[in-house]
């Protein structure tokens, strides 16, 4: 295990305060971005005279590559460090965000939306700022930190939100799109802030090459599990980010109920990734996210049961706020329990991987459905069907450290 003496000489003037900062603020503005898509829906198919499915499928797209390239980044920034990763990832994200505003056919935008910025959005994961953390601070902090950052990815939705639909209703979607490249170039200097070197100050799994650390988690039945929960995770957010403020407009609503909806869900997401943090802490971990899975599911039914009101989108958008991000607290936190954080940005990667499936197929399947029968319906009650499954799926989840952990622990 290695000692606080090397831990301080490796991260240098990196403190645990300045990276857990630096990282929370790669997680406000990355995620902040990301989340504003939803909003350039409507002005996008409609100025351009696309489909929703058309723009639906390249957030779609975008998710996939997410979900892909995650892993690729993890690994890379597990043997490198994330800062350089970072670095890289917001050029790419940032020439996708720009090429969003320019881009005049659905292939244009499938490219520069959807793949280019996909990928920029890997390297850039709040997964990575969050491994990062998480080498920092012993494991008696580490779901309490862990739920720091997801709170800051959703300060950020609840920043851009508002801000992006003020910029499209001042500027015009295009130069809204060329502000939010700029502000994605940010992300650069604050990545130079993160560590340079992966000794964590719980080095467990030093010995351990990556090949077997992959081997010996896709071994384990409970990471399997997980990994295929994540999936309605993504399913979830995913469409209710890009789709959400179409939905709204549609049911006869203002356009900045939408908006501040979105606002809403990222407000309300701060108390619930603190609180997911706090129960991951003192109680079961897969238990908890088995009751909000379940919990999503009967929010959802409340929406479809309820009158279509301001104060019902509202309502919604609070409860769900709360559900929102605060799996991912308790999802990466099982991972560094059960393997240790030596390998956690790679590993949490693929369960990510799941969940990018599942956001792929969220996007797009909400814009297919809305496009052949003219409402998202199915999209809500598909929402409850996976909601009840994936509680289900959590509940056997083993959480408990590996052998070889207990053995270093003692």
């Amino acid at each position: 295990m290695t000692s606080n003496t090397d831990s301080t000489k490796a991260y240098g003037w990196r403190s645990p305060t300045v990276v857990i900062v630096a990282a929370c603020l790669i997680a406000m503005l990355g995620f902040g971005v990301r989340s504003s898509f939803g909003l350039f829906l409507d002005p996008m198919t409609t100025d351009l005279g696309w489909s929703r499915e058309t723009f639906a499928l390249a957030m779609a797209l975008q998710n996939l590559m997410w979900g892909i390239g995650v892993p690729i980044a993890g690994a890379i920034a597990d043997k490198y460090g994330a800062a350089r990763v970072i670095a890289l990832g917001a050029l790419l994200y940032a020439a996708g965000v720009y090429g969003m505003s320019v881009a005049q056919t659905g292939t244009a935008l499938y490219l520069t939306g959807g793949l280019l910025t996909g990928l920029g959005v890997a390297f850039t994961a709040f997964s990575l700022a969050m491994a990062a953390m998480a080498r920092v601070v012993g494991a008696d902090k580490r779901s309490l930190v862990l739920g720091l950052g997801t709170a800051a990815g959703s300060c950020g939705q609840v920043l851009f939100s508002p801000v992006s639909q003020s910029f499209i209703s001042s500027f015009g979607w295009q130069q809204a799109l060329v502000i939010q490249a700029c502000v994605v170039l940010v992300l650069i200097p604050l990545a130079m802030a993160l560590p340079a070197s992966n000794v964590s100050k719980d080095d467990q799994g030093a010995n351990q090459n990556l090949s077997s650390a992959i081997s010996e988690a896709l071994a384990h039945r409970g990471f399997v599990l997980l990994t295929a929960g994540f999936f309605v995770c993504g399913f979830h957010v995913a469409f209710i980010g890009v789709h959400f403020p179409a939905y709204v407009k549609d049911i006869g609503l203002a356009p900045h109920v939408g908006a501040w909806s979105l606002a809403i869900i990222g407000l309300f997401n701060i108390a619930g990734s603190f609180m997911s943090g706090y129960a991951g802490q003192r109680y079961s971990k897969k238990s908890s996210l088995s009751v909000i899975y379940m919990a999503r599911a009967v929010v959802i039914l409340c929406l479809i049961l309820m009158p279509k009101t301001p104060l019902t989108i509202y309502l919604f958008s609070a409860f769900m706020g709360l559900l929102w991000l605060s799996t991912v607290p308790l999802t990466t936190g099982i991972v560094a329990q059960v393997f240790g954080v030596r390998y956690l940005a790679t590993l949490f990667g693929l369960v990510f991987l799941s969940h990018q499936l599942g956001s792929f197929v969220g996007v797009w399947m909400g814009g297919r459905l809305y496009d052949s029968y003219g409402s998202y319906d199915g999209m809500w009650w598909a929402g409850i069907f996976f909601g009840v499954v994936a509680a289900v799926v959590h509940w056997p989840i083993n959480e408990k450290p590996l052998a070889r952990l207990q053995v270093q622990n003692a």
